[in-house]
């Protein structure tokens, strides 16, 4: 994940700046993606994690997860097409003008 970060961030944020994303927003939206990638396979690292831990197959430690991914994507779709969700917090401590 921090590999992730360290090869998209430089690259996605002169693309959102120039797009009057606020790197705030984008750094949650980031963050939040690296997260759901690390539960899903195939290269989910977590989800081997809780592999080994609950002793159960990856299928079905992969099936156990599965509805706790929808509140996830819903989650991620809220916070990238609603900025204020996340801004707001930042906005009324004065951090974000």
């Amino acid at each position: 994940m921090i590999a992730a970060i360290s090869i998209l961030v430089p690259i996605l944020l002169p693309i959102a700046a120039r797009y009057g994303i606020d790197p705030v927003h984008l750094g949650l939206i980031i963050t939040l993606n690296l997260m759901i990638g690390l539960l899903t396979p195939p290269v989910g690292m977590v989800l081997f994690v809780l592999s080994r831990i609950s002793k159960l197959s990856v299928e079905r430690t992969t099936m156990a997860i599965l509805p706790w991914m929808i509140p996830l994507f819903v989650a991620l779709l809220l916070i990238t097409f609603i900025p204020a969700l996340t801004l707001w917090l930042p906005t009324q401590l004065g951090l974000i003008r």
